[in-house]
This record gives structure tokens, C-alpha cells and sequence, in this order.
């Protein structure tokens, strides 16, 4: 069962603390249902929501305000600094993590979920210089 805690979280948060101000990201750390690691992402001189929509293959996927971030297919939706930003965090992000998961018997198996937001619906992201 998928199982994530403050204490954890404490941890992880002390290794990602440097990268966000080196690519000078503003962002928050939390625990979600005590089951998902969540990386909201508010602002920075990074434009994700440029690059990725850049990167759409499909106008279906454009966006304008928020993205939530597909954490399997991150490299294949942004380029430049906000993929080197992303390929930074993303391995802090599951640090300790395990995938035992086995989808031909639906069998989910996780030691927590991972979310990374760009904005949020209630909140646009904003790029700042």
C-alpha cells in the first residue's frame, strides 16, 4: 500500500530545497492522503506551460493557467531548462520509492505515488524573471 509521511517528506524536501533555488523555482513540498509526494510549482523564469505546449503533439493538450506534469513522460513533454529542472527533481521526488506493480493482474503495488504540479487549477502559474 502506497504510504508517504510528514517525516518522510522532511527528508526528500532537505535534497530539492537546493535545486529549486538554484533554477530559482518557488514551490511547496507536500504529503496528499498519506499516500502522494506533491511538488506544487508556482513560479519561476522557467516558462513550463511554453514549453510544454511547444512540445504538444496533439492541440488537444495545450494549456494556458496549470499543468500536471505525467511523471512517466516528462521527457518527451519539455525540453531545455525545464526538462534539466524536472530530470533534477524527479529522482529526489522517489528517492526510496519501489514500483511492485503488476497491471495484467491489477495488482498495484507502490511505496508512494508522486505528483508534480505546475500551477494548480485554483492557481496559475506564473513565470517571473
Amino acid at each position: 500500500m502506497a504510504f508517504m509521511t510528514q517525516e518522510m517528506k522532511k527528508e526528500i524536501a532537505k535534497e530539492i530545497k537546493p535545486i529549486l533555488k538554484k533554477y530559482n523555482v518557488k514551490a511547496t513540498l507536500g504529503v496528499r492522503h498519506h499516500s502522494t509526494l506533491e511538488l506544487n510549482v508556482y513560479s519561476s523564469p522557467i516558462d513550463f506551460i511554453g514549453n510544454y505546449n511547444a512540445n504538444a503533439k496533439d492541440h488537444r493538450y495545450i494549456t494556458r493557467n496549470n499543468i500536471q506534469v505525467n511523471v512517466y513522460w516528462y521527457k518527451e513533454h519539455f525540453t531545455g531548462a525545464a526538462l534539466d529542472f524536472l530530470n533534477e527533481v524527479m529522482p529526489l521526488l522517489n528517492k526510496g520509492n519501489f514500483d511492485k506493480s503488476d497491471i495484467m493482474t491489477d495488482y498495484f503495488h507502490v511505496g508512494w505515488y508522486v505528483n508534480v504540479n505546475i500551477g494548480k487549477y485554483n492557481r496559475d502559474y506564473v513565470v517571473a524573471a
